[in-house]
Parts: C-alpha cells; sequence; structure tokens
C-alpha cells in the first residue's frame, strides 16, 4: 500500500489518533502483506521470523517490508539496531488485535463499572498466548496519547496508543516488556507515564490515574505492578465482621498518621510491615478497637499523610510496596484490631501530574471549581464531578478496589462538606437547576457509593467528616439518606472544647454547651472525634488549650477523655492525645514518647487503656450509642457546682456517671438512682495511678437511701472528686 508522506508525518509528529491505521501488518487483496513499523531511535529494523531486513523509507524512522503473507507469522519479531550499535528484540505491538472488551468501556461509560482499576492502567497480562503489559487511559478530548517509559527511553513516539472513539479510552498491548515481579523489588517494575497532546496542541505528562503504584523519582512516576501473590492470614477476621452488628459494639478509635506516630529514633527507613507490628501490639495493649490511618494514598507532594491524592487505587511508596501495606492491615486484624483509612474523593489537587485537565479540558473535575478561597488542606484544589458517569465508574472503583484489596474495614471520607455544597471555600460557583447551592450530583454519587459498597463488601463502613448540619448523613439512601454509616459528631467537640477552655469558676455561665449535644446526639449515628483537626498548630494541643496550671491542666484533660468515654457515641482520639503530649501536632516531628518517662503523662496513657478496658467490658457504655435507650439524666441542671450526673444503658444494664467540673471536691454529695442497693467505683479519674490526689469513695460499698431524690426513688451519697469523674455500678444480685 502507498503511504503518503503527510501521513507518516501526522504519525511522527502525534496528530494520528489510530497508529493502527498504518503501523503494524496489513494485508492486501493480491494476498500480499505489508509491515510498516515506526522505530524513531533506530537506524536498522530486520523481521526476525524472516530473516529479511526492512527497508527505511525516506520519512526518517519508519521501515517497511512487503512480501507473501503465508511466510510471515501474524504475530512477528523485530530487531532494532540504535545509533548506538545497540540491539533489541520483541514483539511489534501493532499487530495486536485490540484488548479491552465493549463491556468493560460500556459499563465504565454508564457510570456503573465497580472495578474500573482491573482494565484502566497497566496490567501483566497475555495477548494471543505472549506475555505483555496493556495498558489503557481515558482521555476522550486528546489528540494523541503515547506511553513513555524507561523500555523505550521515555520517548513517546515510539509508543503511540489507539483511541477506542466511542468510549474516549486510549489502549496498547506492549510485549516483550520485562514483566513485574511480586518477588522483585520497584527498581525491576517499568516505570512509565502518559504523555498527552491537547487540541491546542500542548503536549503534557501524567501519571496513570488508576496506577496500582507509583514511586517518587524525584518526580512522581507510574509503576506496572505485578499481581500480588500476598497470603492473607486475616480469614477469622472477615468471618467475625460479616457477622458482626458494629452498632452495638464497642468501637474505639485510634487515629495515627504513620509518618510521625513513632519516636525520633524509630522513623529512619521505617516501612509498612514494622509500623503494622508495633501498632497492632500498641492498640491491643491500648485497648482500641480500631486505627484510622490518615491518607496513604499516592500523593503529589512529599507528605506520608497527604490530601493532595494523584493515585486512587495504590498506597504511597513512601513506606513500602503494596503488599507490604497488605502486611500491616493483616498484622493488625490479627490482633483483632480493625483499619480504616482516610479516602478523599471531596477534592483533586491542581497538580501538573495530576488529574486536574488530565486531557486539556476539565475532565475529571467540574469546570470553574478551582478554589478561591484558602482550602483546608492548604494546596488549590478542584471539585470532582460527580455528575460525569466515567468520574462515578472511577471513585466508585478506587473505594471497592482499595477495600478488596486490602481488607479495609472502613472509608472515612474527608471534608464531605465541600461536596454536599456548591459554594463551600469557593467565590466562583454556578447554583444547582433549583437554584440552589446544594450539589446535586455530589448527593446522588454519595448514595450510590455507600449503595455499592454496602453491595460488593460485607461489613465495611462508610464514615463521614462532615461540619454542617446537614441532616440524615447516617440514614439509608431509600429512605432519603446519603447511606454513612456514621458521622463525626463535629458539634459535640466544638461544644465541650469551648466549655472545657473557660476557667472553671466561670463555667456554671456556660452549662448549656455541656448539656446542649444531648439535644441531637442521637440524630446520626455518632462518633466523638478528638482527631488531628483538633490538634493543629493553629488550635493547640488539648493539653494546652486546657485552663489553669499544670495540676489543673492534666486534671481537666483526664476529665475531658472521661467524659468523651462516658457520653453517647462511638470514640476516636488522634494519637499523642493519650499521652497528653504538650505541644500541637505537626506531621514533620515525631510523637514524643519519651513523655512516658513522666507521671503525669504516664499517667493520662493509663487513664486512657483503662477507660478503652472498661469501655469494652461494660454494655451500657457502648451497646446503645445512637439511641435514648442508652442514656438518661439523673441531674444536668447542677449549673452551680458545674456538675453533670447521669445513667448510661443497656438492655438491664445500668452504670452512674457523675462528673465535676471544677477543682472543688464535694463531700456527701446527693445523687438520685433508679436502683435500690449497693453500689460501688468501677472507675475514677482523680486516682493516683492516673496522676490524681485519689480523693473519692475507694472501696466502700455505697448504699442506697429510700425517699425520691431527683426525680429518682433512690438516692446515694457520694464523695465527688475535684475535676474529675466517676463511674459506679449497682453490685450483682441488688
Amino acid at each position: 500500500m502507498p503511504y503518503e508522506l503527510e501521513a507518516l508525518n501526522r504519525l511522527a509528529s502525534g496528530d494520528l489518533d489510530d497508529p493502527f491505521e498504518l503501523l503494524g501488518r496489513h494485508e492486501r487483496s493480491d494476498g500480499e502483506v505489508e509491515v510498516l513499523v515506526y522505530l524513531p531511535q533506530s537506524q536498522r529494523a530486520i523481521l526476525v521470523d524472516l530473516g529479511v531486513e526492512m527497508r527505511p523509507l525516506e520519512q526518517p524512522g519508519f521501515f517497511h517490508w512487503s512480501g507473501p503473507g503465508k511466510r510471515l507469522p501474524h504475530f512477528y519479531r523485530l530487531q532494532q539496531t540504535d545509533r548506538r550499535g545497540n540491539h533489541s528484540t520483541f514483539y511489534d505491538p501493532y499487530a495486536f488485535p485490540p484488548q479491552l472488551t465493549d463491556t468493560d468501556m460500556e459499563l465504565f461509560a454508564q457510570g456503573q463499572h465497580r472495578q474500573a482499576g482491573s482494565f484502566l492502567g497497566a496490567h501483566a497480562v497475555e495477548s494471543e498466548g505472549i506475555p505483555g503489559i496493556r495498558f489503557a487511559v481515558w482521555a476522550p478530548h486528546a489528540k494523541r496519547v503515547g506511553i513513555v517509559g524507561d523500555f523505550n527511553g521515555w520517548n513517546s513516539q515510539q509508543h503511540p496508543m489507539r483511541l477506542r472513539k466511542s468510549y474516549g479510552i486510549w489502549e496498547l498491548f506492549i510485549p516483550d516488556l520485562p514483566l513485574p515481579s511480586s518477588h522483585k523489588g520497584v527498581d525491576h517494575h517499568p516505570r512509565y507515564l502518559y504523555e498527552l497532546v491537547t487540541q491546542d496542541g500542548y503536549t503534557q505528562r501524567k501519571a496513570d490515574p488508576c496506577a496500582s503504584a507509583f514511586q517518587l523519582n524525584p518526580e512522581l512516576v507510574s509503576l506496572a505492578a505485578p499481581p500480588s501473590n500476598y497470603s492473607w492470614q486475616d480469614q477469622a477476621w472477615l468471618h467475625q465482621r460479616s457477622q458482626h452488628n458494629w452498632v452495638h459494639a464497642p468501637i474505639s478509635i485510634y487515629e495515627v498518621e504513620l509518618g510521625s506516630w513513632l519516636g525520633a529514633g524509630e522513623r529512619r527507613n521505617s516501612n509498612y510491615r514494622e509500623l503494622g507490628q508495633k501498632l497492632a501490639d500498641y492498640c491491643h495493649d491500648m485497648g482500641f478497637s480500631h486505627v484510622e490511618l490518615l491518607p496513604l494514598l499516592e500523593s503529589v507532594d512529599g507528605d506520608g499523610a497527604s490530601y493532595q491524592t494523584v493515585g486512587f487505587f495504590a498506597p504511597t511508596s513512601r513506606f513500602g510496596n503494596a503488599d507490604d501495606f497488605r502486611a500491616m492491615v493483616d498484622q493488625l486484624h490479627m490482633q483483632n484490631i480493625g483499619v480504616l483509612l482516610n479516602w478523599s474523593p471531596s477534592y483533586l489537587p491542581c497538580h501538573h501530574q495530576g488529574l486536574t485537565h488530565f486531557d486539556g479540558t476539565a475532565l475529571y473535575e467540574m469546570p470553574c471549581s478551582r478554589d478561591e478561597e484558602p482550602p483546608p488542606h492548604g494546596q488549590l484544589q478542584a471539585t470532582f464531578d460527580f455528575g460525569r458517569p466515567e468520574v462515578r465508574s472511577f471513585l466508585i472503583s478506587s473505594a471497592i478496589q482499595l477495600i478488596q484489596q486490602f481488607h479495609l474495614d472502613g472509608l472515612r471520607l474527608d471534608n464531605v462538606a465541600a461536596m454536599l455544597y456548591l459554594d463551600y471555600h469557593r467565590s466562583n460557583w454556578q447554583p444547582n437547576k433549583f437554584g440552589g447551592r446544594e450539589n446535586l450530583e455530589a448527593i446522588a454519587f454519595l448514595r450510590e457509593l455507600s449503595q455499592a459498597v454496602s453491595q460488593n463488601c460485607v461489613g465495611v463502613e462508610l464514615i463521614a467528616e462532615e461540619s454542617t448540619a446537614w441532616p440524615q448523613v447516617t440514614r439509608p439512601p431509600e429512605l432519603g439518606g446519603l447511606g454513612f454509616g456514621m458521622k463525626w459528631n463535629m458539634g459535640w467537640v466544638g461544644d465541650i472544647m469551648r466549655y472545657m477552655t473557660q476557667d472553671p469558676i466561670h463555667r456554671k455561665y456556660h452549662h448549656d454547651h455541656l448539656t446542649f449535644s444531648l439535644h441531637y446526639s442521637f440524630s446520626e449515628q455518632f462518633i466523638l472525634p478528638f482527631s488531628h483537626k483538633e490538634v493543629d498548630e493553629e488550635k493547640g494541643s488539648l493539653l494546652s488549650r486546657m485552663p489553669g496550671d499544670e495540676w489543673q491542666k492534666f486534671a481537666n484533660l483526664r476529665l475531658l477523655f472521661t467524659t468523651l468515654f462516658t457520653h453517647p457515641g462511638k470514640k476516636l482520639l488522634f494519637m499523642g492525645n493519650e499521652i497528653a503530649q504538650p505541644e500541637p501536632w505537626q506531621r514533620d516531628r515525631p510523637t514524643p514518647w519519651h513523655l512516658l518517662e513522666y507521671h503525669n503523662h504516664r499517667g493520662m496513657q493509663n487513664l486512657v487503656r483503662d477507660l478503652n478496658q472498661l469501655f469494652k467490658q461494660e454494655r451500657a457504655l457502648h451497646g446503645e450509642d445512637f439511641s435514648w435507650d442508652g442514656f438518661r439524666w439523673i441531674d444536668s441542671h447542677d449549673h452551680e457546682q458545674s456538675i453533670i450526673s447521669f445513667l448510661r444503658i443497656y438492655e438491664h444494664e445500668e452504670l452512674v456517671i457523675v462528673l465535676n467540673f471544677t477543682p472543688i471536691p464535694r463531700a456527701e454529695y446527693r445523687i438520685g438512682v433508679p436502683k435500690a442497693g449497693v453500689y460501688t467505683e468501677l472507675f475514677n479519674a482523680d486516682s493516683s495511678h492516673y496522676g490524681g490526689s485519689n480523693y473519692g469513695n475507694g472501696l466502700a460499698r455505697l448504699e442506697t437511701v429510700p425517699g425520691e431524690w431527683m426525680m429518682q426513688p433512690y438516692s446515694l451519697v457520694l464523695h465527688v472528686p475535684p475535676m474529675a469523674g466517676l463511674i459506679l455500678k449497682l453490685e450483682a444480685g441488688a
């Protein structure tokens, strides 16, 4: 077939969206075949199967052969000789048929694909019995897409991709690439990027949105990683998770940023496996039921816990490879500790290698959605276009594949308010079709996401960090809700911290901050979060925000944690809080474990450990966290003495809670109780074991007195310790 110079020039310049029109093997009507190859770095090309040299064309880099079709195998090998005289032999990628199925591409285009990362990205496959790597990327508006990598000298002219026009997906199967092996380090995995030419002629290189691994080199590059052969040991955990009713479970979450969790002497070269063992041992000792990992998906900055996600299918390589991450999860599961991961579809970073303007257009993001006000995480960001079906396929596939491939027990979605409101931190926004500020497409996406996770990942929960009063966040989609399992109770955190930061002498004037949360505590299924957001550099550490001298600061913090563990709702503590870290958390500073040499800090850790154990053992503290069936006021009105008392209840079990928010011990303080008998102290936050003064009731058996008090039929007389809380229990047989 004649080759027009214009067509060859278009291919060489990257202006041809289907290189297979020219390249590869083509049958002629007379039974002859023609082969055209484009090897821009070569001086010679040989058809190995025939032992004949191909004819170079006038246009540099093109080589041609024609002859009887029966002589040439359908999938033939080439040998090229570069300008330095080096030889390489390989199968011609342009002899192979299309690789992707219409079913996969149609599901993706409809927003219904739940495993998009299994066909997009780079995957080791066999085509026509020949091993190689299949590359595929969605970029419908690009004029040209090529693969650049360490296997072609980072020259995209050698591997232009084929456009599947109906779906906007580019693909290419490259045989004979050095296939990745799970037994090799990342240095042996092919490294690559996509080079895209936009409609206005601009050339840009992008990381693979569906890559399963990345490497910092020092720029971020995608890796063609192998399928995992990790042998999981957590079958017992997964089985019990599928049978588990978490609503009535003692969920106490330890929020961790892996890069700064270890002490100063342990941080260097720490990896997932080492971190997993140490974290599992620590959480088991402390009594936490789950860990929540700050963002660990691959990011565009040098931070180990970054919300600037570029790899929505890949754990960061900063702590090891994907199987190392699996091993960490496995180690936690084997000590009966669940694993939650921060997953952030609320923003995508405006970074030259990321998803924004991926093919020269607002492909993944909403047009004009870039922030014009400082966003929560500091870097300019855009908002996903949740109304686009392919974006929904991409994000839901990310969530499901992360859960399934890494055995995650839940995802915590950051900053959901930014998804729900079009004007959230944005001055440049367009109202929805009804003229409102609600992001209708994001609402539909969240409902679809929750249903997809429920259908595909049994026993896994989605958790919302949603800072507004959006209703029914944890109600099922079929009942008008968003479908989350739990929601952070940001209102409670704000109220209790406004109260606790007051000087105790003034707290009686702010008593409503202490009691108001019970007006809405059961409107959602809440987690009470003292998270990383409460101990940043702007707010300071929890200890530093407590009023008073050193004794009062520690006593106030012990009381705050006692309030946390006795108030309805699941619990979350950020690392360092449990040892009363005095400085705000910073990612580049290790956790100051040396503070445990000091009695007050060691006492705080003892207190959190004991509260966790008590929370786990006593069903009244966790069995009914989401309804009035689990809580009843004894007295919420003693603002003059800043004392509250209440019951925590599960079925027929009850605990009496008394909290004193002043530094004044209250001797012979009378409270009402619903049942007659003998009560004993289960817990006293003023114990010397925790750094307190040991004021309280000790081992005394406290007998009830008949007669109505505080609208209860019986009463107890107690010694209530200063700036502390008591947990009392009726002796069995009463």
